[in-house]
């Protein structure tokens, strides 16, 4: 498969957290196109399980898609840190517990369609309670959820964002559930 060779970028708007650029790329036909592309950092996400074989999601508000979703907790990796040491900042921040154990589960673009977003999904079990910071701007609430009816909320629609499926997908899998 050809690469496209990028012929010129546009800037089109710079934000805290998002980029957007329109790239026009010449095709191995030899024809030009734009691609539009979101620019976003790397994040990290967490699949967190208690002693008790719960999971610690968050419920919280999204308003890019005005819902209420329950989630694992993630966050974005901040300019020189590290994706582990985000994932155990952000398992703090959201849930108010840390982690003696953390293990990768995976790796994987979110929507590289169009976004450059790339996502980091680890394991934490060991839980103890922690101090709990969390950001000024988020309404979270922290949920316990048994390992087992982890399937049942997938197919039903409630767990419905892709890092939460596919972390809680990988865990299952990692322990054999």
């Amino acid at each position: 498969m050809n690469q496209e060779r990028t012929l010129n970028s546009e800037r089109i708007y710079q934000g805290k957290i998002v980029g957007l650029r329109v790239d026009t790329v010449e095709l191995s036909s030899g024809r030009t196109t734009k691609r539009e592309i979101i620019e976003h950092g790397a994040c990290t996400a967490i699949v967190a399980i208690d002693s008790g074989d719960n999971v610690l999601l968050v419920r919280q508000y999204r308003k890019p898609v005005e819902k209420v979703l329950l989630e694992i907790p993630a966050g974005l990796v901040e300019q020189g840190e590290e994706p582990l040491d985000c994932a155990r900042r952000e398992l703090e921040e959201e849930t108010g517990f840390s982690a003696e154990r953390w293990e990768k589960l995976g790796f994987f673009y979110t929507s590289p369609g169009f976004c450059t977003e790339d996502m980091h999904l680890y394991l934490a079990t060991g839980l103890s309670p922690a101090k709990r910071d969390a950001d000024y701007d988020e309404n979270i609430e922290m949920v316990r959820v048994p390992l087992t009816a982890i399937p049942e909320l997938i197919a039903s629609g409630e767990v419905c964002d892709a890092k939460s499926i596919a972390g809680l997908l990988m865990a299952l899998r990692k322990l054999q559930m």
